[in-house]
This record gives structure tokens, sequence and C-alpha cells, in this order.
């Protein structure tokens, strides 16, 4: 039996964070009623005639930079003709032949190993409207996503395993999000895939019969659709026969890839200039701004945070989304001219911010401000409140614009440095407790820790733990 091994490229369709569509001034509307953000030209009405919206050209330039394409400063939209409910004009508005960026890169990390992918191009088009089924016997078309702007990014056959996929995916999700391109929401289908899948012998170079696998919204079904492909390849060349090339979709409840349609071609489309509108030029200064404006990509911010020591876990968990970033490098910015470890400041939002935090999209609410934090963790650096009431500072300043260390005065919430008050309590327990201080004595160094939390008790948790514990080894050792 033949060993076989697949070979993978992906189409990435990803929304532009615009306010308007690509060739009107319609607003960009999700989960409205139906039909109502259209206009002549979404409808593809006669007369009607495009007009490029300038913020759709910035966002492709800049996701184009970030991704490293090389810009064309001039290239042409093409009219792509079929036949579809969805598509009113009976053409998309795409690029074809003359995109307005070629040849990039992807690096993206899988199980530990880092990988590149090529990219072949990204071009600009516009969305189709939705259809929608169901309703009784009858169909219908909402054209409130018609003539939304996208940028599609075309991979070359690079992957070699759904794993792969999947981690490309992702990594390219994270850098359209850090850059405000894309909101990266899989489930409203803002971003989403297909997947163009062969597979050839090993050591083969000429590539097999290409399957697409089309519009799969999440990285779990990617990766379940890719491999349920493969198998099902294998079988039909294994059986004898030969795969067709055709676009295919996938019904996760039955884990099966089902046939949609033949596999068109380029020459299908029928593709030619778009005649109503002119060439598109990237202008120097747009190109110049863009570059001056560049964010700091996922993978950089990580570079540097695990350069100053951060543990790769809170790494991972603190980039995740674009808004946790921001919002750690507002807490350091915050404070006066002592500088706070960065530790300390990501242990505090990991396990007590994010615990508040919503995210939706690119946007994230949180229920307290940098500053608010920065202030609670700077009252813990200076000894002023312990860390156990540092969280509830945290508690009782969420949601509000309060001051935390006004609070913290008002309520009582100092450290109890008091090394006199502090040794009579201990003494006094030390004598409540001669078994757990003999055990103490005796080298069980696990039992100071009770005595340290019955101190934190009966204090109400202001007392000063560190100045406990030493005077604590003090009393055992006389």
């Amino acid at each position: 039996m033949a060993t076989f091994e697949p070979v993978i490229g992906l189409e990435v369709h990803a929304q532009l964070l615009t306010q308007s569509k690509l060739f009107c001034g319609c607003k960009v509307l999700v989960g409205q009623e139906a039909n109502t953000a259209i206009c002549p030209v979404c409808l593809g009405l006669p007369g009607a005639l495009p007009v490029l919206n300038a913020a759709a050209l910035r966002l492709a330039t800049r996701a184009a930079l970030a991704l490293d394409l090389d810009i064309q400063q001039t290239s042409v939209f093409a009219r792509k003709n079929y036949f579809y409910p969805d598509l009113p004009k009976g053409y998309q508005i795409s690029q074809f032949e003359q995109p307005y960026s070629l040849r990039g890169h992807l690096d993206f990390d899988v199980d530990g190993q880092w990988k590149r992918a090529g990219i072949t191009r990204i071009h600009m088009e516009e969305d189709a409207g939705k259809n929608l089924h169901g309703r009784g016997s009858d169909s219908a078309v909402d054209l409130n996503r018609a003539g939304t702007p996208l940028i599609e990014i075309v991979g070359d056959p690079d992957l070699r395993s759904s794993a792969e996929a999947a981690a490309y995916l992702r990594t390219l999700r994270e850098i359209l999000m850090f850059i405000g391109v894309n909101d990266g929401n899989l489930e409203e289908g803002s971003f989403r895939c297909d997947a163009n899948v062969s597979i050839r012998k090993v050591g083969e170079e000429k590539l097999g019969t290409r399957v697409e696998l089309k519009n799969i919204n999440s990285f779990r079904f990617v990766q379940k659709a890719i491999d349920v492909e493969i198998a099902r390849q294998k079988a039909v060349i294994e059986g004898g026969g030969k795969v067709a090339q055709e676009t295919r979709g996938y019904d996760a409840e039955q884990n099966r890839t089902y046939s949609l349609r033949s596999k068109e071609e380029a020459h299908d489309y029928r593709y030619f200039p778009d005649p109503d509108l002119p060439l598109v030029r990237i202008e120097d200064a747009l190109l110049a701004d863009e570059k001056g404006h560049l964010p700091e990509l996922p993978q950089a911010v990580r570079k540097r945070w695990l350069s100053e020591g951060l543990p790769e876990s809170a790494v991972v968990t603190l980039t995740a989304h674009p808004a946790y970033v921001r919002f750690i490098e507002e807490v350091r910015a915050a404070g006066p001219s002592a500088p706070l470890p960065l530790g300390k400041i990501a242990n505090f939002v990991q396990t007590e911010v994010l615990r508040g935090a919503t995210v939706h999209g690119l946007s994230a609410t949180f229920t307290v401000t940098p500053i608010q934090v920065r202030c609670i963790l700077d009252l813990v650096a200076v000894g002023t409140i312990s860390g156990k009431q540092a969280k509830e500072l945290l508690s009782l300043v969420e949601g509000t614009d309060h001051d935390p260390a006004a609070l913290a005065r008002e309520r009582g919430m100092e450290v109890v440095t008091d090394s006199s008050a502090l040794e009579a309590t201990l003494t006094r327990l030390i004598a409540q407790n001669p078994k757990q201080a003999d055990g103490l004595r005796a080298g069980k160094a696990q039992l100071a820790g009770f005595f340290v939390g019955q101190v934190m008790k009966e204090t109400g948790g202001s007392a000063d733990p560190k100045l406990v514990a030493e005077l604590l080894a003090q009393l055992i050792a006389k």
C-alpha cells in the first residue's frame, strides 16, 4: 500500500473593520433586520456606480505589510462572473490578474516547532449576500452583507497536516486582530476559511487533484474536516478510483464531507477589468504612514515578555487578545517613575482582573481601569496593604471610579507592622497550640504556615506576613 502525504493550502476571507461597505456608503451591519442596509449599488441596479472605500484600502494595505507581502502600488478590480441568488449583479467585484499585494509568508508554531508557509497573494473583494432557507417551502435573500469589504488571503500549498492548518489559522487571526484589521469572529463569519486539500505519494513532486472544503467556521472543524477529507481521498485512490476536482462541504454532526458542486477553474469566471472602477493606486504617503504605525505583532510581544522573565503559560494567556496586552501595558505606564516588575502586574491581571473581563471581537470590557490596578499594586509594593487586602480592595473598586488609595484609608486597610502587638499575638498562639509549636521546633517547617495563618485571621488579613514569619522564627528559637 502506497504511503500518501496531504498537501493543504488555505484561502481565508477576512472582513475589514470599516463602518461602510467597499463600494458604497451603506453601513456594515451584523444581525440586523434583513435588507435594511442596501442601496442601488448593493442591489446592482442599472446606472449605479461603485466608489472605492478609502478606509478599506488602508486596512488592506496594513494587513499585507504585517504579513510581509510586496505591495503593488497599482492594482485592478475585476468582475468575477457567476450566477447565484445572493449576487444581484451577476458578478462579484474582486481582483485577479493584478492584485494589490503578492508573495508573503506566515510563521507559526505547531507543538513547539516553528513552520513557515508562503502566501501567494492578498486581494480585496466584496462579499456576497446571504441565502435564508427554511421559511416554509421558500428561500429568501438578505443583501445586508452584500458589498461588505473583504480581503482574501491565498496561502501556498505548504501545509502537511490538519494541525498545521489550524495553527496557521490561529496565528493569522491573531495578527489581523492585533493590527485592528479584523475582529476574528468565526461565528459571525467575519473570519472564515476554505481549505484546498489533496494527497500524493510521498516523494512525488506533482500535486494531486485538489478538493476545496468550503466555509468552515471553527478551528476544531477545520482539523476534523481536513482529516476526514484526507481519509476519503485515500480510500478513493486505494479503491482504484480517481479523486474528482470539486467543492465539498463539511457535516459536523456526521463528521463527513459531501459534494456541493464541481470545482470551477479561473477561466470559468470570465474575469475582466471592471469598467466602472479606475486603477487602484496606493500612494507613497499612505504606504509610509501604515509602515510607520504598524503595531507590535503578537509574536513580538510574546518574545519581549518572555525576555522579561514572564512564564510561557502566562504569556500565552495574556496575549490571547490584543485588549489584554493593551491593559497590561497601560498598567505599566500608569504608575510613578518607579517601575513595577512585569511579573507582579501579569500575575494580578491574570488571576484577578481577567475573571471579570468579557470580550467580543476586538472589544473588551474590564471591571477596573489600568490606573486603579496600578494604584492597588503600588500600595502592595510599598507595604501599605497586603496581597490579600489587594484582592479585597479590587472587589471594592470594581465597576466604580473610586480611588483605591483613598478607599484603603477610609476602610483602615493598612498592614499591621507593630512588632510588639504581633509578637504578643504570636506568644499567645504558641501557648494555645503547644503540639504545633513543638512540631515546628522539631523541624516541621510547614507548621509555620499554621501560625502565620492564625495571625492573618485574627488581624483580618492586615498583618505583614513576612514580618509575622520573622517574629515567629525568633520566638520558636527561644
